[in-house]
């Protein structure tokens, strides 16, 4: 992968760095990093990330807002609500993803890391000066008992990985090393990436249990300092963090507080913004953007705007349709809701049509498939599968693009043509399928997102011109994570990050076996032979070549399979904060991502 620096002076690409290529699988004997293809970008003796300012004043506090709740302080299992961010600023692992370099790790918790030519093994030394918040060393029986935990007892995240190692073994009281089953080179990555956690801690305490009375006890520059249930959770910088002279972390948590304010709408939470309550936030309308951000603490220069431009794929935002459902199993049926759905006018409506319409899962980005019919490589990979694959995926497929108009006449008729097609019918003004039965089923979404309403409502009324009424259910954010954990819905809002260096998490997101397994990120359903093939290649590939080609027809299949109604892209991010909350100058490819902020920012008086 290239290594790209984004300069926020302009906006701009500044220039590109390739990292030195060597043979796949040669041995990092005793390394700094590892990378999946070639040697890290960064020296052994390099002094900080280039996103991160050494330099950087402690001080200050950025306060955020989130829409909903939470019920429990522990990211690492599968119960309870638990908010986003935690499980980046509570946890610490062996090594830290650089943003540069989307294949590239680099020590933390880890001194040194070697592997085997193969990869089928590698090993880590522990750093002898980490040490967890309470200021107890972290061990080799921490390592390995947070893996086994996490693997057996932990959130479905972690147990893909854990059924890949064939033993995890002391090496010595510095050392571990981890064995392989599987041919994955990513395998070796994976493992400096696991959060490290206090066995001690939980010697009487059910893990997979824990909610709001236990706080996971973990070595990272954060620790969560005080909270109130649903209202509010303040994380404190540990002044006596032992990482603060680590390369990877120089530079990186410099802000005193982070607080995370909980409101039960994005209305109120705007509003806590507009009055110095929150302090940082993250917009995602153009319109609202260049409309209603003129407030005072604006116009005074207390609070400013930022756009920070990054160099990540669009992933999928939208609307899932559940393939497990009868409703939706039928291609024909998903195509249909794809032509109804008038992007057109509710862009125009939502953003003045300001925003790009996502269109496949790795858009804005290398490895996004290309328009027209599949060539070469990707070809070559998809052909053993062509008789299972949904029309388009070879020969090329695109959205339904609308007029533009708020009826959508050939948007509805080429829907109604589809469910025809389908076996249903419209009789006396219903959509009826051959058993009879009215055509509808449940949209489910999460309390507070107005926009998501808004977007819902419109679509709504162009499915009622086709005789189909949906029923929308609004339940609170804790509902509406019990019924997506358990695959309860028929059509809901997901946002699928997807990043450079996807790997062995595209099994969570879009693999046969994780389809049914509770809490997973595969809302859709797919049960694809070839879209599990291709992520096999993804991660057996012994060159880049292969590894693009694999992921593009991945999302050849994915998108073909019609299983989301994508909304628009953000190809930057829009920020607004309080003006004494800055960032360094060099901008990582991965942009306003995990890692950047609140981490690498600081308070300037």
């Amino acid at each position: 992968m290239k290594t790209v620096f984004f300069h926020r002076t302009g906006c701009r690409i500044a220039g590109l760095a390739a990292a030195g290529v060597i043979a796949a699988g040669t041995a990092q004997a005793d390394s700094h990093g590892i990378s999946m293809y070639g040697d890290p970008a960064l020296p052994a003796d390099f002094e900080h990330m280039p996103y991160a300012n050494p330099d950087a004043p402690t001080g200050g506090r950025i306060v955020t807002a989130a829409v909903g709740g939470f019920d429990s302080l522990n990211p690492y299992i599968q119960k309870g609500n638990v908010h986003w961010q935690l499980r980046y600023l509570t946890g610490e692992s062996l090594m830290g993803r650089s943003l540069d370099e989307p294949f590239t790790l680099y020590g933390v918790l880890a001194s040194a890391v070697r592997t085997a030519d193969d990869r089928s093994w590698v090993e880590f030394d522990i750093n002898p000066a980490a040490e967890f918040s309470d200021g107890s060393p972290v061990t080799v029986d921490d390592v390995i008992w947070s893996f086994e935990t996490l693997g057996t007892e932990g959130h479905g995240r972690y147990r893909g990985f854990w059924e890949k190692v064939e033993s995890l073994e002391a090496v010595d009281d510095e050392t571990v090393r981890f064995t392989f089953n599987t041919d994955d080179s990513e395998l070796a990555l994976l493992a400096g990436l696991r959060p490290i956690l206090k066995k001690s801690q939980w010697d009487d305490t059910e893990f997979g249990e824990s909610g709001l009375d236990v706080i996971p006890i973990t070595s990272s520059e954060y620790v969560i300092d005080d909270f109130d249930a649903g209202r509010f959770i303040s994380l404190k910088r540990n002044p006596d963090y032992w990482g603060a002279d680590i390369p990877f972390m120089r530079g990186v948590g410099n802000l005193d507080e982070i607080r995370l304010e909980f409101f039960g709408d994005e209305t109120a939470a705007f509003e806590a913004f507009k009055t110095g309550e929150v302090n940082s936030t993250r917009e995602f309308n153009v319109a609202v953007w260049e409309s209603q951000y003129d407030f005072p603490l604006m116009q005074d220069g207390t609070y400013t705007q930022e756009i920070v431009p990054h160099g990540r794929p669009s992933g999928m935002t939208g609307f899932v349709m559940n393939s497990r459902e009868p409703v939706f199993q039928d291609w024909r049926v998903r195509e249909a809701m794809l032509s109804a759905f008038n992007f057109e006018f509710i862009n125009e409506a939502m953003t003045g049509s300001e925003q790009e319409r996502i269109t496949s899962y790795w858009s804005n980005s290398p490895l996004g498939m290309s328009n027209g019919p599949a060539e070469g490589r990707v070809l070559e990979f998809l052909e053993p599968f062509a008789d299972d694959l949904l029309p388009g995926a070879i020969e090329g497929y695109s959205l339904p693009v609308a007029d533009g108009t708020e009826r959508n006449r050939a948007g509805t008729a080429a829907a109604l043509a589809l469910m025809e097609e389908a076996g249903y019918s419209v009789q006396d003004g219903v959509m009826t399928g051959p058993d009879g039965q009215p055509f509808t089923f449940e949209i489910l979404l999460e309390q507070g997102s107005s926009e998501n309403q808004a977007i819902i409502d419109m679509f709504v009324e162009g499915l009622n011109r086709m005789g189909v009424s949906p029923q929308i259910s609004t339940v609170d954010s804790a509902q509406f994570k019990e019924r997506t954990d358990v695959y309860d819905f028929d059509m809901t809002y997901q946002r699928l990050g997807l990043s450079l260096s996807p790997g062995n998490e595209q099994n969570f997101y879009f693999g046969s076996a994780s389809a049914d397994e509770p809490g997973g990120r595969n809302l859709m359903g797919i049960q694809s032979p070839a879209a599990d093939a291709m992520i096999v290649r993804m991660l057996t590939s012994e060159s880049q070549d292969d590894f693009v080609a694999a992921v593009k027809s991945l999302d050849r299949i994915l998108t073909s399979g019609r299983y989301f109604i994508p909304i628009y892209q953000w190809n930057i991010s829009r920020l607004a904060h309080d003006a004494r909350l800055t960032f360094p100058e060099t901008i990582p490819v991965m942009g306003d991502w995990p890692g950047w902020q609140p981490d690498v920012w600081w308070w300037e008086e």
